[in-house]
């Protein structure tokens, strides 16, 4: 493997970007736990898990390889995050696998060779040879795509707490509205009549919540997919799931933002804040679970026994 100043190798893997792949860091698009990951890109779910460098060779064709060497890989990835230069040269003897294509895309491309492209089936390779690896549709929804918004909202968790108190407060303002003029309404035709305002029932008070955006307390008037989600949840701690399917990452103020993953579901939390539920049933649907008394002890469990970064 080479950086991408030197002269064009045919067998050289001029280095782009890499990902950590293991339990408790892995690219969610490849699945909803570290084995799910594994196993889409065909590897073993060893405990240790695995660096994976996504570069061009020679001829500008796309690869992914999987080394066993995850400090180095890790090492590297902190130092690029931190702006500093690292030359990224895993020794062949660590390479577990080199897999056609890239899982994500990449807005980068080594200088002096040809543009990335996918390479093309090796000689002698039949029809059943692995396919390469591609980033997902974007103009779809489906499972990468729900868990890519998850990653989403966790990398701009501010911006869409922002929003939601937007709403919120929207939302109440035409609330306070509507029950002023049903108040001056009613009490119009009161007035109309010669007597008191009518009195409200209790059927008016049906489905009215508070202010917290729907809270565990009130699950019965949370969405169908919202209660499954938290009641798979709480399975999750009476029995341990997959690994990786509950990460525990940073998040300021001593918080812990917590993602979590399962059949047609992606949770994004923090320990010190709300909840936002996505689901493969309701395309591009952002759902908010508010906080309310018992979602903290949730979260708290749930970060418990979620994996961290080491």
């Amino acid at each position: 493997m080479t950086g991408t100043d030197e002269s064009a190798d045919e067998d050289a893997l001029f280095v782009l970007s890499a990902l950590l792949l293991t339990p408790a860091q892995f690219p969610s698009v490849l699945g909803d736990d570290f084995p799910e990951a594994c196993a889409a890109l065909g590897l073993e779910p060893y405990d240790r898990g695995y660096g994976l460098v996504l570069g061009q060779d020679g001829g500008g064709a796309r690869w992914t390889v999987a080394v066993d060497d995850v400090s180095l890989v890790a090492v590297a990835i902190a130092a690029w995050d931190c702006g500093m230069e690292y030359d990224l040269s895993p020794d062949e003897r660590t390479v577990v696998a080199a897999l056609p294509g890239w899982p994500v895309a990449l807005a980068v491309a080594a200088p002096g060779i040809p543009d990335p492209h996918d390479p093309g089936p090796e000689p002698g390779e039949d029809d059943g040879a692995r396919p390469p690896l591609t980033p997902p549709d974007t103009t779809r929804w489906g499972s990468a795509q729900r868990r890519l918004g998850a990653d989403e909202i966790a990398l701009q968790w501010e911006a869409w707490r922002e929003q939601f108190d937007s709403e919120e407060a929207e939302q109440r303002a035409d609330a306070d509205a509507g029950a002023k003029a049903g108040a001056r309404a009613s009490a119009a035709s009161a007035d109309d009549r010669g007597g008191a305002p009518a009195k409200k029932t209790e059927s008016d008070d049906a489905g009215g919540g508070g202010g917290d955006g729907g809270g565990l307390d009130g699950t019965e008037a949370l969405h169908d997919g919202v209660r499954r989600v938290l009641k798979e949840l709480r399975g999750y701690l009476e029995s341990s799931p997959p690994p990786g399917r509950i990460r525990s990452g940073f998040a300021p103020a001593g918080a812990r933002m917590l993602r979590a993953d399962g059949p047609g579901w992606s949770l994004v939390a923090r320990t010190d804040d709300i909840a936002y539920i996505l689901l493969d049933d309701e395309p591009n649907e952002v759902l908010p679970v508010g906080r309310g008394p018992e979602l903290p002890k949730l979260l708290d469990a749930l970060d418990g026994i979620a994996l961290r970064p080491s």
